[in-house]
């Protein structure tokens, strides 16, 4: 009060003059503009600072206004995070000595002196010596003087501020108050948008991580109705989700609800659902706050159709391996009876002429037990379980092990068999069991095509030949049918492991998987045309002996 009454009296006393007016006029006029400006400042930090405006950008805008009331050139920041003092902007550009990311060293450093002192420092730039590295950069860049202040937030220094000028300046106690406002409002707008990058890119990872899950992720408030859900969830229902209720989605009972069942229990729920013919996994996890009251439900779906048919395909597997084995076993013990039947029937021949009625009765016990060893002998090689070796072996050779084995049985449902075989082809170098193999489920896929179908006359060709492609030259077995064929949408499908298009119980989906293996580890493949109604032609090509490489 007295000092405003003395420039009152100044101004209007006995002692004022028009000069001395007007000069005190002007002087307060100046001060007012200094402090207007000065809050000015303090007040566009707290407001311009935000995560969309870079520290580059706050510098500047910073640099311009402080330089209408302060004889400034140069201003940096350098922050302090684990232990190191990083020189992270520098404004103007054209003031940079260290590059921006420059680690300040400990040693003989007037930046690390205000971070361990925690003490605005003013620093006269001596010409003579350098006392502090910083010196030898000031006098390169025309400094003549620098006002350095620690930035202090919830009383941990987070960095420092350095304000140089080229011209002799002081500054009063108002000018230095200022200036700590200033840095310390800087420090918290700092120490905020770390935080602040810190929430955003957890929220960035979680949501990422949220989306990318494989399985359906949903949360929902305590009334069902859904809040949010990953990509997944939205792939599988094909449209939007937000606000549908998950028990009207899933065609859930109120009243059995999983979500009641949270709150009684505010424990995780599992079911098996059915979803859209889909078998799925249900699991409901309570998401509580940190009074332990539910507020939502996070929701973990899980598509097990895939994996409950494979399952249910390898356990068919085993059994069908079982009647191998167990078919493997009768052989061994046909063959015992089959030698002495054939043995005695021989010694008997011996004691017949060939008119006599005898004989031809006992040509046909002969021929039939020779028959049945054959099928016995191809039923062992092909239940073999041994590692395959490959050899020299011909593809013609082991269509008529198989046909030996189920030609009878294919030609008894009223199939007829046309078989072309070219044994003028070359030989292959392969495993013939493997081979056989193919053929074997090449035919009774065959067979199953045509065992619908109401048609005067059900064929099955099998062809052998020999093409040049590529110039390379292969032996390729076709093996064709009248039958139902294949349609266009099933083609790519048909040698994946388990895709049948045959009736339940009537095939493995394995077959044609197991097939193509064996293709590929001889250096060939199988390759399948088809026509719905009018049936499949199977080609399988394998390079010719001198053909195939390592």
């Amino acid at each position: 009060m007295n000092e405003r009454q003395q420039i009152i009296n100044l101004l209007t006393g006995v002692q004022s003059s028009k000069k001395s007016y007007y000069t005190e006029l002007k002087k307060m006029v100046a001060e007012l503009k200094k402090k207007n400006m000065q809050l000015e400042i303090i007040n566009d930090i707290t407001k311009s600072f935000n995560i969309d405006m870079s520290m580059d950008e706050m510098l500047k805008n910073t640099f311009d206004k402080l330089r209408e009331i302060f004889p400034i050139e140069r201003i940096s920041l350098s922050l302090y995070e684990n232990n190191k003092l990083v020189l992270t902007n520098v404004y103007p550009a054209h003031a940079l000595y260290f590059p921006v990311g420059f680690v300040l060293p400990k040693e003989r450093s007037l930046y690390w002196k205000v971070i361990q002192s925690l003490e605005k420092i003013f620093y006269q730039v001596q010409e003579d010596k350098d006392s502090y590295i910083e010196n030898k950069v000031y006098k390169a860049l025309g400094i003549r003087n620098v006002l350095l202040i620690p930035l202090i937030s919830k009383g941990q220094v987070i960095g420092m501020l350095s304000i140089g000028s080229t011209e002799t300046v002081v500054y009063d106690e108002a000018d230095l108050s200022f200036f700590q406002q200033f840095c310390d409002q800087l420090a918290v707008c700092i120490e905020n948008a770390r935080l602040y990058n810190e929430v955003l890119t957890s929220k960035k990872e979680w949501e990422e991580t949220f989306r990318a899950v494989s399985e359906m992720i949903l949360v929902v408030d305590l009334d069902g109705n859904i809040l949010r859900y990953n990509d997944a969830a939205k792939e599988f229902f094909q449209f939007h989700l937000h606000k549908k209720n998950i028990c009207q989605l899933l065609s859930i009972d109120m009243n059995e609800s999983p979500i009641i069942e949270n709150l009684e229990t505010k424990k995780p729920v599992h079911r098996r659902i059915h979803i859209q013919q889909r078998v799925c996994e249900f699991h409901s996890y309570p998401v509580l706050n940190e009074k332990q009251n539910m507020y939502a439900v996070m929701i973990y779906i899980n598509d097990i159709t895939e994996k409950l048919r494979i399952e249910a395909q390898l356990v068919q597997s085993g059994k069908l391996a079982a009647i191998g084995e167990m078919a493997a076993g009768i052989a061994h013990e046909l063959n015992n009876p089959l030698t002495a039947i054939l043995g005695n029937a021989q010694l008997l021949l011996r004691s017949f002429s060939k008119d006599d009625r005898s004989y031809k009765l006992l040509s046909d016990i002969y021929s039939c037990g020779k028959r049945c060893k054959t099928i016995i002998q191809n039923l062992l090689t092909f239940s073999r379980q041994d590692e395959y070796a490959f050899e020299e072996c011909s593809v013609n050779e082991a269509v008529e092990q198989v046909l030996g084995l189920i030609g009878d049985q294919i030609q008894k449902q009223n199939i007829t068999i046309q078989k072309k075989l070219d044994y003028s082809v070359e030989l292959i170098e392969g495993n013939i069991q493997q081979i056989g193999q193919i053929i074997l489920n090449l035919l009774i896929n065959a067979k199953d095509a045509l065992e619908d179908m109401e048609i005067p006359e059900k064929v099955i060709a099998i062809e052998t030949k020999s093409v040049a492609e590529n110039e390379k030259r292969w032996v390729v077995l076709s093996v064709k049918d009248n039958g139902k064929g294949i349609g266009e949408q099933h083609l790519q499908e048909i040698f994946h492991p388990f895709f049948t298009t045959k009736r339940p119980g009537k095939g493995t989906g394995l077959g044609l998987s197991v097939s193509l293996g064996i293709a590929q580890a001889h250096g060939g493949t199988i390759e399948v045309s088809s026509e719905l109604g009018k049936g499949s032609e199977f080609r399988l090509k394998l390079p010719a002996k001198e053909e195939r490489g390592d």
